[in-house]
């Protein structure tokens, strides 16, 4: 085969001369300057691949992993780069730079060279078309590029990568068997200290009944009262068992309701009972030693049923609290906007109101679906459109500025539950998870088998279902990046899903959680993403490194197990990606700062559970949805 070659200069207007008796001048410079960029490509290549991730190209991403590993000059081997040049590569070109008008002059004839019918033949050209002379470039090149490479002292170092490199997995697999076995001895250590937990309070429980009683048998002058320090002592120790598991009525009782309403008893109270006993009938060491007993009481009791009263409460500049629902709160969304809210209850209604007196209230209004709402999302590029997802498979599109449903969607049979709906940031298309079957929110792992549909906003028809593989656990959430072009889902296994929504396919996944995830959301520059599982714990993934925790927390004393009985818990991060905000089988929730040292915040009370959570898009505004029928509006300082 012939091959025709083109040369020119690329500075100066001389003639570009690849030969034998090249100095070592050039292939030692070219050497320095080929090992600065070796030392600095793997970095060069990693900061690629994190741009591609954080811009969603995961096209370009593939297409640049491959040719990675199918790169035959990567590794700087003279003869592959010789087989690459002058066997794949048939023209070469030298581009012309800044050329004067004496340089082209000399030229000028290889202009002429694609007129001519056989350059072969051509006298002038007819030395380029011969053997000796490509053998003489070919042996030129091969001296030129192992003086070059030599000077590295790169193929020394190649010689080694495959054994460096087996090396390293090695390593990596032996440090992921340790990790594993570490993760599994710390959940046994977990467990037993969970166990222990809960046994003690009915052991110190036991420990100050013994006392008390012993208090009351030592004088018969204060017999009745002694039965009344009884009957309170039987009071404390019916709401103690509660507040294990349901944590509202130990903050109820501090935040200011009474005692008789709760029925959580005031150690405070006991204490001041207990106090009168011991002045009539005990000696003043009987009296001290009551006293410390109940003081150790209310000490215990104060870190083991409350934990996080180290939090301070919020500073509120201003809070608005909506009454207009019936039944406990499902859900709760800002608008894209931030100026109205989309709030709704169990009983299958959905109410849009709005919380700023300067708010046009033209938008409110009542959506009467029936069937219980899993599912709300605002259209994201306007505060137009609301979507509406039922447990019957039902998927409403509600125009606010028409008042009216202008699309009424249904899944399919197979998958009657909308567990989660997510429009797209950028296109008019949103996604929905539905289940194949809904318990209840306590048995989030049961909800069945999943379907991830994507849905065009403009013909209200479904496009495409990505693909999950064979018999798929539930889609519990969902969350788009700021392009719209990865689509993060969590599983009811605790896996966490990741799509390339151009392509409609699975880039990647990992297990996440032991328990199914109830909530995903990406973080503010989105090399990571936020999880919460169903047993309580949170952390934030790294997107750069797969795998790895880059920052968690365990609010199980929030997220017990019997508050999935009335809320499938959820997290909000706020428009700085600093404060996580969480719900709570409690009366307050839990604001942690992410990445930080100080301590976090706790909301202002309801009067039950909070259910649902959501932040402002731009303000440091939240809301809370309460099993008390309420929603809060809570600007904080």
């Amino acid at each position: 085969m012939q091959r025709q070659v083109m040369c020119y200069p690329d500075c100066g207007g001389s003639p570009c001369r690849i030969s034998t008796d090249l100095g070592l001048s050039i292939p030692r410079f070219l050497g320095r300057y080929i090992k600065g960029f070796m030392d600095n490509m793997q970095y060069a290549e990693e900061l690629l691949r994190e741009f591609l991730v954080f811009r969603g190209f995961t096209n370009t991403l593939q297409s640049f992993e491959k040719e990675l590993s199918t790169d035959i000059g990567r590794n700087f081997q003279v003869d592959k780069i010789l087989d690459l040049v002058f066997s794949v590569v048939h023209f070469y070109i030298v581009k012309i730079g800044s050329v004067n008008s004496s340089a082209l002059h000399h030229w000028t004839p290889w202009f002429v060279i694609p007129y001519i019918k056989s350059p072969s033949l051509d006298p002038q050209f007819r030395v380029y078309f011969s053997k000796e002379w490509f053998d003489a470039l070919h042996l030129s090149f091969r001296n030129f590029l192992s003086e070059v490479f030599n000077g590295t002292h790169i193929l020394k170092v190649i010689s080694t990568e495959k054994n460096t490199v087996k090396y390293l997995k090695d390593g990596i697999k032996q440090l992921n068997n340790k990790l594993s076995q570490l993760q599994a001895l710390l959940e046994t250590k977990e467990a037993e200290i969970l166990y222990l937990q809960s046994l003690a309070p009915s052991d110190r429980e036991a420990s100050i009944l013994k006392e008390i009683n012993s208090i009351s048998d030592l004088s018969s002058e204060a017999s009745s009262k002694d039965d009344g320090v009884s009957s309170r002592v039987k009071d404390f120790r019916e709401p103690v068992n509660d507040s294990l598991h349901i944590g509202e009525k130990i903050t109820a009782a501090n935040c200011g309701e009474s005692s008789s309403s709760t029925g959580v008893l005031d150690i405070s109270t006991v204490a001041k009972s207990s106090s009168m006993a011991g002045s009539v009938g005990q000696s003043p060491s009987e009296h001290e030693k009551s006293s410390n007993v109940l003081q150790m009481a209310h000490t215990e009791n104060s870190i083991d049923v409350l934990g996080e009263e180290e939090f301070p409460e919020v500073k509120v500049d201003f809070q608005e609290t909506f009454l207009g629902h019936t039944s406990r709160i499902s859900r709760c969304r800002f608008s894209a906007s931030g100026m109205n809210i989309a709030s709704a209850s169990v009983d299958g209604t959905v109410r849009i109101w709005t919380y700023d007196s300067s708010t046009p209230t033209s938008r409110n209004a009542t959506i009467y679906c029936g069937a219980e709402i899993m599912s709300l999302d605002w259209e994201c590029r306007s505060d137009r459109l609301l979507l509406i997802g039922t447990a019957d498979g039902g998927i409403k599109a509600w125009n606010v500025d028409a008042k009216r449903v202008v699309c009424d969607l249904s899944t399919t049979t197979e998958f009657p539950s909308v567990l989660d709906l997510k429009c797209s940031p950028v296109e008019p298309i949103f996604v929905s998870a539905a289940a194949s079957r809904w318990n209840g929110f306590h048995k989030l792992d049961r909800a069945g088998f999943a379907s991830l549909t994507v849905w065009n906003m403009k013909t209200w028809k479904a496009m495409t279902v990505l693909p999950l593989g064979e018999d798929p656990p539930a889609i519990t959430s969902l969350c788009f990046n700021h392009n719209g072009k990865i689509l993060a889902a969590s599983a009811a296994d605790g896996m966490i899903h990741m799509f390339d929504m151009s392509a409609g396919l699975q880039i990647t996944g990992w297990p996440a959680h032991d328990t199914a995830v109830s909530s995903l959301l990406f973080g503010p520059d989105e090399t990571s993403i936020f999880s919460l599982g169903s047993d309580g714990k949170i952390f934030e993934w790294s997107l750069q490194n797969q795998g790895r925790v880059l920052w968690s927390r365990d609010c199980t004393r929030y997220c017990f197990p019997e508050s999935l009985k009335i809320c499938r818990h959820e997290i909000a991060l706020d428009s700085n990606g600093k404060r996580l905000l969480v719900t709570s089988g409690s009366v307050r929730s839990p604001i942690y700062q992410v990445q930080g040292h100080t301590l976090g915040l706790r909301t202002l009370p309801h009067s039950g559970a909070i259910t649902s959570v959501d932040w402002h898009p731009t303000l440091p505004i939240f809301i809370t949805g309460s099993a008390d029928h309420s929603v809060r509006v809570t600007s904080i300082i």
